[in-house]
């Protein structure tokens, strides 16, 4: 996988793929220097054609965004063939799963949801922009439940403020404000405040407000902004959702308004609140823990941290910010990696203010030793402060390799090591004396240990191929949201068998190898330290991967929203029940031990919905669960035919 990705080698060690679409993929993966779980979105530049602009615009938005409850963007490079933009992870996926888990939501749930997504687009809208694409696919959940905005890239920040009017109908059809859809003139804020309304009424109902399989009937009801008001809706709620959903932009509610209504202060008797709750100033330890990493000086490091380049560095600081706002220690795990022979990025652009390269600025960079009598005075000032704070500290971090050229002891401070106490080792047995030739045979620690991974590898990823821009009654004109792009791929249809455990395994330890973490030349030659390799390191960080055959059982997962809890207790008889139905709707699929990728096809043989059911064990229980995952396509459809399996299976 590092092979394919070479820009990233070293620096984030890649995962599973968690997410697609038409032209970008998903992929979960570890930052080298703490550990920390990251998304890292891939975009192919050839597959983007006309929407690479929107690319542009949606990192230049994440770079000046940052708040609570909007994704965090780490690092951004380009190539001249690809995008990688490293993000926050959520591993609770989104708020839809959420929603198709309990069909709707209740007033006190749905209210602490909606709060956190008012307070996020307040503050765009404070920030000058407009979100124009608001749905349940774009907003994510953390590990503590707690949602994250994405997709900024149909984000508009009119240059006249957001009393400017905009004109690009773009945005998901079913989400869209009328005036949006009948090309006219129209306010960001407004449009924003109509799919909010939408949004409020599918967590309270389960369904949207405005829904047709064909596009302009759909439109139809929309501009008429007649909806049905289920029964099991209070009178305060059904109140709230009709001062948003008004067809006259001017007689909607606006933000302001909605962060004082009686609906939205209830049971909390205080107003949302909307402002960032990340400091400007930079956090000292994170500081003193990079400054000591990289043997420079305090302010020095403050300096580089400050430019905001989105490099690696700006990743580094942000992880490392991260972990101590959890309460972990603020500690990184390795020393860099610094080699010649490192691929790199044909070119890179950071999106910087400045015109100047950042590969002057990197701290991945040896400075030269042609210096100015003045820089040397500073660089002799950093390291005396540097070797300070080092003493004190040596005994707390992972000992620094002592390989490496003269170059790299100039730029990196190494800490004194304490000697370990020399272990005496007990003699051999005699009766295993005669087990001496086979025991002294060297074996290579990744031929006796696997990779572990979190969930279904690349080899279930349905092929894509090319798409037809022509194909769009399900879009707006002329932009598109993300998703929209899926209902133009091209895949390959028929049922698939498992695939065999021997060549997973085998295209694992290969993987291993072309990923760089460690090989048997290099596994003998590295001094280990105190915690053992990397490769060690990283095993102990990864979640275990899935079982390499099916006698070993369904992988554990924890009880989740997106986990269907069955009344058996037999893995084997409820993927054979879930195989039965899925092949009688006729619906084609890929099987990986457990795991089913199901795909659903229009009458062109374009993907319109991708979605994973896997069979698992819970934990602390003895039935079997069916976890379920919408890869690609419209989440409507998704939730109907998940529920329409799960009930004819009679699970």
């Amino acid at each position: 996988m590092s092979s394919q990705y070479p820009e990233l080698k070293g620096f984030y060690h890649l995962r599973e793929t968690i997410g697609s679409g038409g032209f970008a993929k998903v992929k979960l993966a570890y930052h080298a220097l703490t550990g920390e779980k990251v998304a890292v979105k891939i975009m192919d530049k050839k597959a983007l054609g006309e929407d690479l602009p929107r690319v542009k615009t949606e990192i230049a938005a994440m770079k000046e965004l940052c708040h609570q409850h909007i994704c965090k963007l780490f690092q951004v490079v380009e190539t001249e063939d690809r995008f990688y933009m490293i993000l926050e992870y959520c591993p609770e996926g989104e708020l839809f799963d959420y929603i198709v888990s309990k069909d709707r939501l209740d007033e006190d749930e749905a209210r602490i949801f909606f709060r956190q997504i008012v307070s996020a687009v307040a503050y765009i809208h404070y920030q000058g922009y407009a979100h124009r694409d608001l749905k349940p696919e774009n907003l994510l959940l953390d590990e503590d439940q707690n949602l994250k905005l994405i997709d900024f890239g149909l984000c508009a920040k009119p240059k006249g403020g957001m009393e400017r009017h905009l004109y690009t109908c773009c945005g998901s059809p079913a989400y869209a404000a009328p005036e949006l859809i009948s090309g006219k003139e129209y306010l960001g804020a407004e449009a924003d405040l109509w799919s909010m309304g939408v949004l409020l009424y599918a967590l309270l109902c389960g369904f949207l407000p405005f829904d047709d399989d064909k596009i302009p009937t759909l439109y139809r009801k929309i501009q008429s902004g007649k909806y049905d008001v289920p029964d099991w809706l209070s009178l305060d709620s059904a109140d709230l959702i009709s001062q948003m959903l008004r067809v006259d932009p001017k007689r909607r509610i606006t933000v302001q308004q909605l962060l004082h209504h009686p609906w939205m202060t209830k049971g909390f008797n205080i107003p949302v609140e909307w402002n960032t709750k990340y400091k400007r100033t930079l956090d000292d330890d994170c500081i003193t823990e990079l400054a000591v990493h990289y043997g420079k000086c305090k302010m020095e490091m403050e300096t580089q941290v400050l430019q905001w380049k989105y490099d690696y560095l700006t990743a580094t600081y942000f992880l490392l910010l991260e972990k101590k706002m959890r309460g972990r220690p603020v500690r990184l795990l390795q020393k860099p990696t610094i080699s010649s022979t490192t691929p790199a990025p044909k070119k890179a652009y950071t999106y910087s203010s400045e015109d100047e390269s950042d590969v002057n600025h990197s701290p991945f960079i040896i400075t030269p030793k042609e210096k100015t009598e003045e820089s040397r005075q500073n660089a002799y000032n950093c390291q005396q402060h540097a070797k300070e704070r080092v003493k004190g500290r040596a005994r707390e971090r992972l000992p620094f390799s002592d390989s490496g050229d003269k170059e790299d002891k100039e730029n990196f401070l190494i800490p004194q090591i304490p000697n370990s106490p020399r272990v005496k080792h007990q003699k051999t047995p005699t009766a295993n004396a005669v087990l001496k030739n086979v025991a002294a045979k060297p074996r290579s620690p990744l031929m006796s240990k696997q990779l572990h991974i979190a969930s279904l590898d690349d080899s279930m990823c349905t092929p894509l191929k090319s798409i037809d821009n022509s194909y769009m009654n399900t879009t707006l004109s002329p932009s598109r949201s993300y998703d929209s792009q899926l209902n133009n791929i091209t895949v390959d249809t028929g049922i698939h068998t498992p695939i065999s455990a021997s060549k997973k395994a085998a295209s694992v330890d290969e993987g291993l190898y072309k990923a760089g973490m460690s090989t048997p030349s290099s596994a003998h030659k590295s001094k280990k330290s105190m915690f053992g390799s990397l490769e060690k390191v990283f095993n102990m960080l990864t979640p275990k991967k899935q079982r390499g055959s099916t006698a070993d059982g369904p992988r554990k997962v924890k009880a989740l929203h997106n986990v269907f809890r069955t009344c058996q207790f037999n893995p084997d008889y409820v993927l054979k029940r879930l195989r039965a139905i899925i092949e009688e709707k006729c619906i084609p699929y890929k099987q990986s031990d457990y795991a089913l990728r199901c795909t659903v096809m229009d009458d062109w043989g374009r993907v319109r919905l991708a979605f994973d059911m896997e069979v698992c064990a819970m934990p602390k229980s003895p039935y079997i669960g069916v976890c379920r995952k919408r890869v690609k396509g419209d989440v409507w459809h998704y939730k109907k035919l998940c529920e329409d399996i799960l009930t004819s299976a009679k699970l």
